[in-house]
């Protein structure tokens, strides 16, 4: 009998369980999805003969990923008919210090990256992420993806290359970032569109998600002035009863807007040192449930 045969089985799943919805999560974006692969990866766990098992995470990680894998294939079909574009469910925070904030999020989990992670492939996703957020050998992936090694390796430097290409990476520091969103949110309270537009880039880009459930746009909107008119005009509909609550969204600081008391959107932003680079707004109530939905 191996020794973790020993432990009692729940405790191991349970230890590993945040690294599991970790997984789950970032190739599903979506938390109910990937809260069912976990559970999923638990039922056969729970039906797995432990003493053939040298790994339980790596059995685990394992299990976890094929599942995710298939469920995003059929997930994939149901995304083409979306309307509009699709942003992931955002994992947000209100106290830093919350144990959700610590599950293997350290690694890059931010709405930017996920945006990017959904233009690859079931397999290239799996792929990219056990080697470049996990790092795992191209053994493991090779096993998890049910490809050859070289074939694998080729996978991690195709969605490498795209991830390069489509994501503006900033190195800017917590304190420095929320700094910047204070005197946007600050801009947008004043409906002052000549500041909430020199806080932005000039090539910003604004992405938003309705789902067809909410209003939004069906065309990623591009430019400093465009993008300052979205919240000038909210402001100019609502007077005085426009409100931002800030949050860790997906690892990063962003805001919560709440129009007439009511949870309008879930905010997140990349910044460079000085400037807003891309705004991306979640508004479909689907993905916002878990949420606090009044100020």
């Amino acid at each position: 009998m191996t020794d973790h045969a020993r432990i009692n089985p729940e405790a191991i799943f349970d230890a590993l369980r945040p690294r599991l919805f970790s997984i789950a999560y970032r190739m599903l974006g979506i938390r109910a999805d990937a809260e069912d692969v976990v559970q999923d990866a638990w039922l056969r766990w729970h039906d797995a003969s432990k003493d053939q098992i040298l790994s339980p995470e790596a059995w685990l990680v394992t299990v976890t990923t094929r599942l995710a894998i298939d469920r995003l294939r059929t997930a994939k079909l149901d995304r083409e008919a979306y309307i509009g574009w699709w942003l992931p469910e955002p994992l947000v925070e209100l106290d830093e210090r919350t144990p959700e904030s610590t599950l293997e999020l350290a690694n890059d989990v931010s709405v930017a990256f996920m945006w990017v992670l959904e233009r690859l492939s079931a397999e290239e996703r799996a792929a990219f992420l056990m080697r470049q957020v996990f790092d795992a050998d191209y053994a493991e992936i090779a096993e998890v993806v049910k490809k050859s090694e070289p074939a694998c390796r080729q996978l991690v430097h195709r969605a490498s290359v795209r991830v390069q290409q489509e994501r503006p990476r900033f190195d800017v520091p917590k304190d420095k970032h929320r700094e910047l969103l204070g005197r946007f949110i600050e801009a947008a309270r004043q409906g002052n569109r000549a500041d909430m537009r020199a806080l932005m880039s000039d090539e910003v880009q604004l992405v938003a998600d309705g789902g067809g459930k909410a209003k939004s746009f069906m065309h990623v909107l591009k430019g400093a002035g465009r993008v300052a008119g979205v919240f000038w005009t909210l402001e100019l509909k609502y007077p005085m009863q426009v409100s931002y609550k800030t949050a860790l969204v997906n690892g990063e600081p962003g805001l919560l807007r709440y129009v007439q008391g009511k949870l309008e959107s879930v905010q997140s932003f990349i910044v460079d040192k000085e400037r807003i680079v891309a705004v991306f707004i979640m508004r479909n109530p689907e993905k916002l449930a878990s949420v606090p939905q009044a100020l």
